[in-house]
């Protein structure tokens, strides 16, 4: 798994633990989501491209460096738009663009309702964003979307993902870096990860 990143922060075990609780009302479950997004968009954007920048400080000139890539957050509707927040205050200039994806519960893949991209993309760098990585199809999906659309460089990040999720979306992409808060068992008979947190857009939003 030379392209998968779990995190290793316990910050980031503490929060999933919380998240995973049954007993966590929605609106901790959101707060939870967003917190984690950021812990993960850290780890995730590590090697994004700078710039030298002169600055000039209250006492002297000094140099630093600017980011020279232009990121898009695009989450997997409805799930990831939880995640947008987190990541979005720590790039407050990401553009955000929407992938509407839903499971066919009787088939288990991806059917794509929205999608909104421009023509040619405006930016160097895209993260998908959404929670659960379960059996890929979505983020599979998601990304031959941005391919065909002309990004270059995607990263996927998400709370938690299952193996066989993991698998598909290694063979479908490879050169796409998985980052994680944690990577769980398995997937029941209905595609939800084990042991998992439950639908994480029906947590987030009070719908389940």
């Amino acid at each position: 798994m030379s392209n998968v990143f779990p995190s290793p922060h316990p910050l980031v075990a503490h929060k999933l633990t919380r998240l995973r609780d049954k007993n966590t009302e929605p609106k901790k479950f959101r707060e939870l989501v967003r917190e984690i997004a950021a812990l993960l968009a850290y780890e995730a954007t590590a090697d994004l491209l700078t710039v030298p920048k002169q600055v000039e400080t209250p006492l002297a000139v000094t140099g630093g460096v600017e980011l020279k890539e232009k990121i898009g957050l695009v989450p997997i509707l409805r799930a990831g738009l939880g995640m947008v927040e987190g990541v979005w205050e720590l790039m407050p200039q990401a553009e955000v663009w929407h992938i509407g994806l839903y499971r066919d519960e009787r088939t288990l893949k991806p059917v794509e309702y929205y999608n909104k991209l421009p023509i040619e993309p405006r930016v160097s760098v895209c993260l998908i964003l959404d929670p659960m990585l379960a059996t890929g199809g979505s983020a599979v999906a998601t990304a031959d979307i941005l391919k065909r659309w002309g990004v270059k460089k995607i990263k996927f990040v998400g709370l938690i993902g299952a193996p066989e999720g993991i698998a598909a979306m290694q063979k479908a992409h490879p050169d796409i870096p998985i980052h994680l808060a944690a990577i769980d068992q398995t997937l029941n008979e209905h595609g939800y990860i084990l042991p998992g947190l439950g639908d994480a857009g029906d947590r987030q939003f009070g719908t389940g």
